[in-house]
């Protein structure tokens, strides 16, 4: 089993990256969030999960081994697999899924592009018990980020997805006019799942507004 690569990065593309390890490039799926903090040319160390299939082997990336773990569990449940998983993480950070998997927050998982409230019953339920939260102390005091320093990065990831970046900068504004505090504390990572849950949440107000007039 490989569990972790280290070694420098070759390139980093739309879903993927390549890790150059003494001369053999080798190629990893991961979240845009774990993506956006790899550079080319500079040595990055990524945690692994391996998923063999019987026509493929395919190398799933991610920045911590929480990341992974809660990856890999995702996984177990019927229907899901790792496209759908890294979905998940893309959306929510690990310890979001924890909490939504431990209090039976079905509608969390909704938000997650693919996945419907039939799919995010199963995932609740099969779940159960397996997510804990972690124990979390007081946050720490951090001086407000400015938009300058990180809504560039936020942009970069959301056009790597497939949105144009007139379409990205909107949509991060509209989703941080509801979190300011989130904007304040410049968290790009946090600000990406933020602004696509927010997505996914005024697609299916559209959907709504739409069913009405039918």
């Amino acid at each position: 089993m490989i569990s972790f690569l280290r070694g420098t990065v070759a390139h980093v593309g739309l879903s993927t990256a390549v890790i150059d390890l003494n001369g053999a490039g080798m190629a990893v799926f991961a979240t845009p969030q774990t993506l956006s903090r790899l550079h080319v040319g500079e040595e990055a160390k990524l945690f692994t999960s391996l998923i063999v299939r019987e026509d493929s082997l395919t190398l799933f990336a991610f920045a911590d081994d929480d990341e992974r773990e809660v990856f890999e569990v995702l996984l177990s449940v019927s229907g899901v697999g790792p496209r759908l998983a890294l979905a998940v993480l893309a959306v929510h950070d690990p310890e979001t899924i924890r909490v939504a998997a431990h209090s039976g927050d079905g509608k969390a998982f909704t938000k997650v592009p693919g996945i419907g409230p039939k799919v995010a019953g199963r995932i609740v339920l099969e779940l159960s018990g397996k997510l804990v939260p972690h124990g979390t102390g007081p946050a720490p005091v951090q001086a407000a980020a400015s938009a300058a320093d990180w809504k560039p990065q936020v942009v970069a990831a959301m056009t790597s997805l497939g949105w144009s970046e007139k379409d990205a900068g909107g949509s991060i504004d509209k989703a941080m006019a509801d979190s300011p505090d989130l904007a304040q504390a410049g968290d790009v990572a946090q600000i990406l799942r933020a602004t696509l849950r927010w997505l996914g949440q005024d697609g299916a107000r559209a959907g709504n507004r739409v069913g009405s007039r039918g």
